[in-house]
């Protein structure tokens, strides 16, 4: 089993910049890809970014492309993503996730194995 907890969420006003971490536990040896998902007021939750732990390969939705970016560092069994230039349209709350497979598109909910709680992000216009 694997635990994952967030943190570094807040509140900021637009145009600004926020990292998220997320502190893996566990049997982190078995996670093969983790990613950032998030979930705004009234929304579904939606894929933000994800990495390959060999390799490093990264990807972003379109809509934080240039503006995100997702890192790992598996010495220290730790995930970010660094948030620039925040717009409204940013605010959810960031769930961390993480799976044991290769297989599958990393954009796909379903396919993870493992949740954090989630951070709350807010951004103020």
């Amino acid at each position: 089993q694997v635990q994952l907890v967030e943190s570094g969420g807040g509140l900021v006003q637009s145009g600004v910049s926020l990292r998220l971490s997320c502190a893996a536990s566990g049997r982190t040896s078995s996670v093969s890809v983790m990613g950032w998902f998030r979930q705004a007021p009234g929304q579904e939750r939606e894929f933000v970014s994800a990495i390959i732990s060999s390799g490093g390969s990264s990807y972003y939705a379109d809509s934080v492309k240039g503006r995100f970016t997702i890192s790992r560092d598996n010495a220290k069994n730790t995930l970010s993503q660094q948030m620039n230039n925040l717009a409204a349209d940013d605010r959810a709350v960031y769930y961390c996730a993480g799976r044991k497979s290769f297989v599958g598109r990393v954009t796909t909910e379903r396919t993870y194995d493992y949740w954090g709680q989630g951070t709350q992000v807010t951004v103020s216009s």
